[in-house]
């Protein structure tokens, strides 16, 4: 009981602290709040671009095209050493009398070219499509079906599909630098505001320490302080980031430019998001006013 009533008496003081100290606490709040909502469109970029590689490397397809003097026999073959390849995930056959419809259901102009083809002057070839599990190594994937003699040539826009990955690589580096910068700058601030709330009562610490007050008890509602700065410097942001992804997200029907490039779905994800940044504000609002107290005070 001793222990309850001692928290709720540091807790009592702290949110009499924050509201007797607003304009040092409203700093350290809009600081905060600030660095909160930078941090929430990185990460909600830093997952996205995420999202945007993974449903990329899934897609990517190698097309394998196949002599047209090749002999079922051959094909069977090179089916064989396509499906057990380790890297191969799936794959699928398509004839060259396939293929063919599948063009003239996408174009009136070469269905109407095409339509006087047979299996004697189709010039198309026979394909295998293949996904694979690691698009890292997806090249010496090609380039092992690209050595068998049948095979005429392998594509799959590997010039492309590199740059985007690299692309997508390097923004999510930036992101992780720009969040973890920002976290220590916000740590830094809050410690440094504390510093003021600390220096403008050093006549009342002085007096807990002459009455033999311990230095948990002189630190405790300055952490505490920390935590409502942390709370309330996290709501703004919070509720950009939930009601602003919603509007982003169907503003643009859940995809940017194509349909690789899809939004992650708002839930639960806003709501994880909103969490961490909870997390965030009280951490760094909490950690900021231990390490002031810790250095600044004498005790």
């Amino acid at each position: 009981m001793k222990l309850f009533r001692m928290l709720g008496r540091n807790f009592r003081d702290a949110l009499k602290s924050v509201i007797r100290n607003f304009s040092l606490s409203l700093a350290s709040i809009s600081c905060i709040t600030i660095t909160l909502v930078v941090v929430a469109l990185s990460i909600i970029l830093s997952y996205n671009v995420n999202n945007f590689s993974n449903i990329i490397k899934k897609d990517v397809t190698i097309v394998v095209f196949i002599e047209n003097d090749a002999t079922d026999q051959q094909i069977a073959g090179l089916e064989n050493t396509i499906k057990n390849d380790k890297n191969v995930d799936s794959y699928k056959f398509y004839s060259k009398s396939e293929v063919a419809e599948e063009i003239m259901q996408h174009s009136d102009i070469y269905k109407t070219i095409m339509e006087e083809w047979n299996d004697k002057t189709n010039p198309l070839y026979d394909e295998f499509w293949v996904k694979v599990k690691d698009i890292e190594i997806i090249d010496q994937t090609a380039q092992k079906i690209k050595d068998i003699k049948i095979v005429k040539t392998v594509e799959y826009g590997e010039t492309i599909i590199n740059k985007l990955l690299s692309t997508f690589k390097v923004i999510q580096n930036i992101s992780y630098i720009l969040v973890i910068s920002l976290l220590i700058v916000t740590a830094f601030l809050i410690s440094n505001t504390i510093k003021l709330t600390i220096h403008a009562r050093r006549k009342e610490i002085s007096i807990m320490r002459l009455v033999g007050a311990s230095n948990m008890t002189i630190r405790l509602p300055f952490v505490i302080e920390g935590l409502f700065l942390g709370i309330l410097g996290s709501i703004i942001p919070i509720i950009i980031t939930i009601y602003g992804y919603y509007v982003v997200y169907n503003y643009y029907g859940g995809q940017l430019f194509s349909p690789l490039i899809r939004l992650i779905s708002p839930e639960p994800f806003v709501y994880i998001i909103a969490l961490i940044l909870l997390g965030i504000g009280v951490i760094v609002g909490m950690g900021g006013s231990y390490k002031a107290v810790r250095r600044h005070l004498k005790v």
